[in-house]
């Protein structure tokens, strides 16, 4: 078997296709027109039509009401805060007398550690027989009863607010905020 050459190296047939030459004579088949037919808007450079055009009918962007906002025309809320729901039934995973804290949650297999980073709300389904110290951002009546019945506390994890940056109630109440009163 003989060396190989740079000179012999080819693509792999079928991987490289010729492009087409257009616009170069009568020879090549595209030539005079360059296969863009005759006259008219797309013969034109720079001739684009948009993808929402219709054909001279009213496009359907048109036809369609406004949908304009959030909540029931969308269907969505994009503030909405997201819980990931933990049922009293869930905590028997848990040994007695145990903290139950958001990590637990994710080595027990009960949620993924991206929901375990955010808000927990613990509801009342199911029942529970032993005492646990529940951490958790929000809690059902029905599951802080049923967790206390069985000797254990449900502490609520805080949520840090922000304090608004535009504008602040005491400024509707006619002072501007930041300005006393006397000035």
């Amino acid at each position: 078997m003989s060396p190989i050459k740079l000179s012999d190296l080819r693509p792999t047939p079928g991987s490289h296709k010729t492009e087409r030459r257009i616009g170069r004579g009568h020879g090549s088949g595209r030539g005079k027109t360059s296969g863009r037919g005759t006259k008219g808007q797309k013969a034109r450079s720079g001739g684009h039509i948009n993808r929402s055009f219709n054909g001279g009918q009213t496009r359907l962007s048109k036809r369609l009401p406004f949908l304009r906002g959030m909540g029931a025309a969308r269907n969505t809320f994009p503030y909405r805060d997201e819980y990931t729901i933990v049922n009293v039934v869930d905590l028997t995973a848990f040994e007695a007398n145990a903290q139950v804290q958001p990590e637990l949650f994710v080595k027990k297999g009960l949620m993924t550690p991206a929901e375990s980073r955010g808000l927990i709300k613990i509801l009342g389904g199911g029942e529970i027989d032993r005492p646990l110290t529940v951490h958790a951002h929000k809690f059902s009546a029905s599951a802080r009863e049923k967790i206390e019945a069985a000797g254990g506390k449900a502490e609520i994890i805080p949520v840090k607010v922000y304090e608004k940056t535009k504008r602040r109630k005491d400024e509707k109440a006619g002072t501007p905020a930041g300005k006393d009163a006397g000035d």
